[in-house]
């Protein structure tokens, strides 16, 4: 078993037949088939949809034990007037996913940009309320990135009740000068701001958004691959999820930043492969 959670920001890319699945691979098996190689998925899914009872239940018979679904809270919830008037839609949210039980761990609040430092008391509430259910929570107003009181405030909020705060690293998304529509549209959406390599628990959560050539994501990723392996080193389990702009790539460069972390912690198992992947060879990347 890997010490450290890796994947990609969902597992149902039609893409990736003939690369991370094999070519005849159904939709239905996209789930189980993820997970024989990757051991965690980001749950954007639920940030857009709630899904049905169903479909949780199909999901529970597919994730392993080990597995981890960081599951965001819908936008409905976090991008409301006050988080303290959704404290009814999270229980509900909660019950939903109930039959994934550990695997749903930890859960993802994603704040939207205009949640800023007047709503740090809100915020306090409902950490408060939340109680001892895994939260990790992703700010992007430019006063949490400015090192002054409004961010100090947060970290402190957040280290004391042991509330992850997500590392999101967009540098190489931004660095890519190509007008591919994918590339515009991921710059247009992502948030542009400093990155902020924090462990205020055991799992500590690096969202990557990589470069679409994936030779160029190397000097971005050389200082997560030392923080990782650290953090690994210290005793914890960080989880690592990597983007590119259309995503068809994102499980390559989930396995590149793998191999190169291998060569950190010597020992490290290699991820499996259910079948070999083109694109890798001809980088030379196996």
């Amino acid at each position: 078993m890997l010490p450290y959670y890796l994947g990609c920001p969902s597992w149902s890319e039609a893409a990736w037949r003939s690369t991370l699945y094999p070519g005849d691979t159904r939709a239905a098996d996209f789930l189980s088939r993820y997970a024989q190689v990757f051991n965690a998925v980001e749950g954007n899914t639920t940030f857009y949809a709630r899904p049905s009872e169903q479909t949780v239940a199909r999901w529970a018979e597919q994730m392993p034990a080990h597995f981890r679904f960081c599951a965001k809270l819908p936008r409905d919830i976090s991008h409301g007037d006050d988080l303290c008037q959704q404290l009814e839609a999270v229980e509900r949210f909660r019950r939903l996913l109930a039959p994934l039980g550990e695997r749903v761990a930890p859960y993802w609040l994603q704040l939207p940009a205009s949640f800023g430092p007047s709503r740090l008391d809100e915020l306090a509430a409902f950490v408060e309320w939340w109680g001892a259910w895994p939260l990790a929570i992703e700010v992007r107003h430019a006063q949490f990135f400015a090192k002054g009181e409004a961010e100090r405030a947060l970290n402190r909020l957040l280290l004391e009740r042991g509330i992850e705060r997500i590392c999101l690293d967009s540098r190489a998304l931004f660095s890519c000068a190509s007008q591919a529509p994918a590339v515009l549209h991921a710059q247009a959406k992502k948030p542009r701001l400093p990155t902020r390599p924090t462990a205020f628990s055991q799992s500590p959560q690096l969202r990557f958004i990589g470069h679409p050539e994936l030779l160029a994501n190397d000097p971005f990723m050389t200082p997560w691959l030392d923080k990782v392996a650290a953090w690994i080193e210290e005793g914890r389990r960080p989880h690592v999820f990597v983007h590119i702009a259309d995503n068809r790539l994102a499980p390559q460069l989930a396995r590149r930043f793998h191999q190169q972390l291998r060569l950190r912690l010597p020992g490290l198992a290699e991820l499996p492969t259910l079948q070999v992947e083109p694109e890798l060879e001809q980088l030379g990347l196996l």
